[in-house]
């Protein structure tokens, strides 16, 4: 018995990774009989929710027929919506319905030329209508058959488990206690403590109890869910909370296609750490693209569209010739590649704090101290404890006022890889916590049982003792403060003066512009101070014709030269008629422009000028914008979560990041997708 769960449990966990990992593109795609007969149902009720793969955003391209050029036709999507499949990768369109179904019967209708082959006789569109057929066609049986599989209340399975209005009313509060649990969760980034399966039974009664605390407040509710529930229908097990977290991130992501709309849009790849604080994105740049290429695929989405990406700056991301950023570039050259700014910056500070002796010892000493003061818990309590006391004695003494929001618990932030603004967090906690770490360091100097931590803390006291330290803190607050950067190098024996205002301070300065220089390239720069010109700050004071009309040459496919001709009479009347209404004279950003813009719908009457604004907002969604968002990796992917999967790390970033969205997710709109995934114990 214990062998055939073994192999049972191997089984049941690769058919779920094989689920979720379906290829979206056509080409892709093995044939069903390839899968393992007990999984083949659910590969074919994934693939039905989904629908057929349609990018229709693409830009098809044209391939020589007789005398004529001819290609794929979008309007086909509408008229064959429910089933027409269209291959990116090898232009040529399939038949969802057909694919599916095919290995009923071989070679009827016409089918294989829509499943194996693909159709691409695009001088023919009436061969798509010849292949829906009559009624009796293989393609209408295979229509037929997936139309049984998802009403699941015909199949053989639910004929035997027929559950009365009771039971199934139970059952439906029961998930639906189970989703509000989930929704709750999802919305504050908290862990489920559910995708360990070695502590599955434990994981299952925290969610239970947070499902109690929810449904609880019910008397009925709480009587159903944690009295009469079935021990194997409870609907907390970490299997039930993953796919309802997966229902969720499915909806919010259909939101968010929805309405980008096949319109442009932009691309930003990112990688988190694991437990040990190694990036987890060593791989090659063929692979990467192969990712993104599928998720387009997925969403329906074109490389065509794309307008900006950007990534860090490892070869295998930005390298000019076999990288990510080329290998896009080939095929979209209006698709701009922009390092992320927030990296850049970051990787100013460290390129020039390497080349400085004592700004490097600096920030190797401050490393020193976060190590010392904050390695143990014992050290970090210590270090709150001491600041609590200073706190309540200067607000005793009346030095300092209260009031909600004042006077925070502060700890040390260690310094991040790429995050620029953590430096001066840093500095600026130690300048906050000064006192109460001389105290703290004092302490482990005197008391401390490791002998290393002694001597770290000897040499710590001596060195916060020094004009040297001071200086350098100082020097980096207000370098940091202004310009998010550090620099500066060994004094020689000159004068105080000249040694830290000359040897130092002004170095630092021309080390940070020449260092800006060979990181930001002239297109960027170019590109970047073209947008600029378009925003509405001081009524359109730094508005700059030329230099709009210098930006439309960046987007050749999205302005050809009769546009361009069309957007400069356009931009006269556009700065008149903007400039003398009010509505417009407080704008902050080009986001708030674009939202005027439409809500007065003066993007109708300047249609050329709007489609400009929604280009150039594609740059900083591509840097800053979309980078805090992955700064929340660190909110959702925590200690207590670091052997979490890839998709269902995924599915709680997405629903984390899109609160807004998540918010108008209802709950009927779960059960329908959460029934739906796979055969239920009980159908409603």
């Amino acid at each position: 018995v214990s062998i055939k769960r073994f192999f049972k449990r191997k089984f049941e966990s690769t058919s779920e990774q094989d689920s979720e990992d379906l290829p979206w593109d056509p080409a892709d795609r093995k044939r069903i009989s390839e899968y393992h007969p007990n999984e083949r149902d659910e590969v074919r009720r994934k693939y039905l929710i989904k629908g057929p793969c349609q990018p229709r955003g693409h830009d098809f391209p044209k391939t020589p027929s007789g005398n004529k050029m001819r290609r794929f036709n979008p309007e086909w999507f509408d008229l064959y919506g429910s089933w027409l499949e269209y291959s990116v990768k090898k232009d040529k369109s399939y038949c969802l319905f057909c694919y599916l179904f095919r290995d009923y019967t071989e070679n009827k209708g016409g089918s294989d030329a829509f499943v194996t082959k693909g159709f691409d006789t695009w001088k023919n569109p009436q061969s798509l209508r010849e292949h829906v057929g009559l009624v009796n066609s293989f393609h209408n049986n295979a229509l037929k058959r997936a139309d049984d599989l998802m009403r699941q209340v015909q199949s053989i399975i639910h004929a035997f488990h027929k559950q009365d209005d009771m039971v199934k009313n139970e059952y439906k509060i029961r998930l639906n206690a189970s989703i509000d649990c989930c929704r709750y969760l999802l919305r504050q980034g908290l862990p489920f403590r559910g995708h360990d399966e070695s502590v599955e039974s434990a994981n299952r009664g925290n969610f239970l109890e947070l499902v109690k605390y929810i449904a609880g407040q019910s008397e009925l509710v709480s009587k159903v869910v944690l009295e009469n529930a079935p021990k194997n229908n409870q609907m907390v097990s970490p299997k039930i909370q993953k796919d309802i977290v997966r229902c969720f991130a499915e909806e919010v992501t259909g939101s968010i296609i929805h309405e980008v709309e096949h319109d442009i849009f932009c691309l930003l790849v990112d990688e988190s750490a694991n437990v040990s604080d190694k990036k987890q994105m060593a791989t090659s740049s063929a692979s990467l693209k192969c990712a993104i290429d599928s998720l387009f695929a997925k969403h329906g989405l074109s490389i065509k569209q794309l307008r900006g990406h950007g990534y860090d700056g490892a070869s295998n991301m930005k390298g000019e010739f076999n990288g990510l950023r080329s290998l896009i570039l080939r095929e979209n050259s209006s698709a701009y590649y922009i390092h992320c700014f927030a990296h850049q910056l970051q990787l100013v500070v460290v390129a020039v704090a390497k080349k400085h002796f004592e700004v490097g010892y600096f920030f190797d000493m401050i490393s020193v101290l976060i190590n010392v003061v904050g390695a143990s818990c014992k050290r970090k309590d210590m270090l709150r404890e001491e600041y609590r006391k200073k706190i309540e004695e200067e607000i005793s003494q009346g030095e300092i006022k209260t009031g909600k929001g004042l006077n925070q618990e502060l700890s040390l932030q260690r310094p991040g890889n790429t995050r620029w603004g953590s430096h001066y967090t840093t500095l600026f906690r130690l300048v906050d916590l000064f006192s109460s770490i001389i105290k703290v360091l004092e302490y482990i100097e005197m008391e401390g049982t490791d002998s290393i931590k002694r001597r770290q803390a000897n040499g710590l006291l001596k060195y916060f003792n020094t004009f040297d330290f001071v200086f350098y803190l100082q020097l980096m607050l207000l370098l940091l403060g202004l310009t998010n950067n550090l620099s500066s190098r060994k004094r020689s024996n000159m004068t105080n003066l000249h040694d830290f205002q000359v040897e130092c301070f002004y170095t630092v300065l021309d080390m940070q512009i020449q260092e800006f220089n060979d990181r930001f390239d002239e297109v960027n720069t170019e590109l970047l101070g073209c947008v600029a010109s378009l925003t509405p700050v001081d009524s359109f004071h730094e508005f700059n014709q030329l230099k709009v009309l210098r930006l439309s040459e960046f987007y050749p496919e999205d302005f050809t030269h009769v546009d361009r001709i069309a957007l400069e009479h356009q931009l006269d009347l556009y700065t008149d008629n903007i400039r003398e209404d009010e509505r417009f004279a407080n704008l902050k950003s080009l986001g708030d422009l674009a939202r005027v813009m439409m809500e007065t719908r003066k993007h109708l009457s300047h249609p050329q000028v709007y489609r400009f604004l929604k280009l150039v907002l594609t740059l900083p969604i591509a840097t800053t914008t979309v980078e805090r968002c992955f700064s929340t990796m660190k909110i959702v992917k925590t200690s207590l979560r670091n052997r979490i999967g890839d998709q269902f790390m995924n599915d709680c970033l997405v629903c984390f990041i899109e609160r807004e969205l998540l918010d108008q997710v209802t709950n009927e709109q779960v059960v329908k997708r959460f029934q739906n995934m796979e055969d239920r114990r009980i159908t409603l």
